[in-house]
């Protein structure tokens, strides 16, 4: 009987996955009515993905710990909507929900792998959620936040600099500063201070006296970021950077230059580092050093392609043979056991995560809240494409993790305080337009 259900429960997870995202991009052309509908629909597909996952680990695992893990994540991914919808009736439901899907997928994942990681997550993203929840309400209200460009590149200066002389070492690199018991990961949150620093830097000028000092800033992140080893914090840094110069100008030069530049640091890089030089080897051929520097990467192509389109089911892989793989390997162990499918699932719910993000720049009129849009944007969707790309050998491994589903507490806190941000910028020009008479949903 358990069998069965295990069975049964591969192909509905992917069912449940597909009407998901179906919804997701139905929502863009629904009127206010159906948008509420969808949006109800896609909560009762969390929540019965969430159930239907965690039966099929306690009937894998006969932990009882697990019917306390599932109580407390079930009523958080039920109740947090509805709390932040009475706090914030203009905010966007569609991305609050894309959010409780990649947390509900993160659960299920860090469950199987370990409970005990699974349950310091689950705290960790509730105060996470508490920590950000006031972020639209300071968004709408601080109209200041656009005159302190230095404050913003000083901040992530200093951060970064910090770890360079006092961080732990982590595979190679420099990524972390330790207080005690706990362990933070600044570059994750200099991501956010980078994006206000280079927004509020254009808001005032793009001249190229001031596109000449911005870039100079935006340098000295990237090479700090580059002597610490975080090469894949410094790639989306330099990337998001390119396209704001671009965004905020409109000439095709300093993309061109931008291209051109990020070929000569990767050549460049290719040399210097030697953990680098190891990546790429592993990433040419990791079959002719399976057994050393190629382990990981083909771990994560067998489990992939040992879960195929619908996935072996949930304890009935082997994702633990793949080294951190609750990191930034995740897609490999949710492939595994939940399916491709479902891993493509949320790759296009991530893409539409970013469609919002994109269409909420468009619709701003201030230059300094669009680029705020189109940077935290562009930071999302290349680490979520690093992430992808990584794990499938598509690109070498660069260490990212994907959000709101691998394990980490500053990746999870950041990319929270990243979501609340555009949420407040959605709530910030709903409230404009509804001053003006005009619809506030897209």
């Amino acid at each position: 009987m358990e069998s069965l259900i295990v069975e049964l429960s591969k192909y509905v997870t992917v069912l449940l996955m597909a009407v998901y995202t179906y919804r997701n991009f139905r929502y863009f052309g629904a009127d206010r009515e159906k948008k509420a509908i969808i949006l109800r629909r896609q909560r009762e597909s969390i929540m019965m993905l969430h159930l239907l996952s965690f039966a099929v680990l306690f009937l894998n695992t006969g932990d009882e710990k697990l019917l306390s893990l599932w109580g407390a994540q079930a009523v958080f991914l039920w109740c947090a909507p509805a709390l932040y919808g009475r706090c914030y009736p203009g905010r966007s439901g569609l991305l609050f929900d894309n959010m409780c899907l990649f947390l509900c997928v993160g659960f299920v994942i860090l469950a199987r792998l370990s409970p005990e990681k699974a349950a310091k997550q689950f705290a960790i993203v509730v105060c996470s959620a508490g920590a950000a929840w006031l972020i639209p309400s300071i968004i709408r209200r601080a109209w200041q936040l656009s005159r302190i460009p230095w404050v913003y590149g000083g901040a992530g200066l200093g951060l970064l600099t910090m770890v360079y002389v006092l961080g732990d070492k982590s595979y190679g690199a420099q990524l972390s500063l330790r207080v005690g018991q706990v362990s933070v990961q600044p570059s994750e949150f200099v991501k956010i201070t980078f994006v206000f620093f280079i927004a509020s830097m254009f808001y005032r000028s793009t001249g190229r006296r001031q596109i000449g000092l911005t870039s100079l800033g935006a340098a000295l992140h990237v090479l700090i970021l580059t002597i610490s080893k975080d090469l894949g914090s410094a790639l989306i840094l330099f990337v998001t950077y390119v396209f704001m110069v671009f965004a905020a100008t409109s000439e095709w030069k300093y993309l061109l230059v931008g291209v051109f530049g990020g070929w000569a640091a990767s050549a460049a890089a290719l040399k210097l580092f030697n953990h680098v030089r190891v990546r790429v080897m592993a990433w040419r051929n990791p079959w002719a050093d399976i057994d050393n520097r190629g382990y990981q990467i083909t771990q994560s192509l067998f489990a992939i392609g040992t879960g195929s389109w619908f996935g072996l089911g949930l304890c009935q892989g082997m994702p633990g043979k793949i080294p951190v793989v609750e990191k930034d390997f995740v897609l490999a162990a949710i492939a595994e056991e939940m399916g491709v499918l479902s891993v493509m699932c949320l790759l296009l719910v991530c893409l539409g995560c970013f469609v919002q993000f994109t269409a909420i720049a468009c619709r701003m009129d201030a230059l300094f809240y669009k680029l705020i849009a189109l940077g935290l944007g562009c930071e999302y969707i290349v680490q979520v494409f690093l992430t992808a790309g990584g794990v499938t050998k598509f690109i070498p491994s660069t260490g990212v993790t994907l959000p709101l589903i691998s394990y980490g507490g500053s990746s999870v806190l950041s990319t929270f305080i990243m979501f609340s941000i555009i949420q407040g910028l959605y709530i910030l020009k709903g409230d404009d337009e509804e001053e003006e008479g005009y619809e506030t949903e897209f």
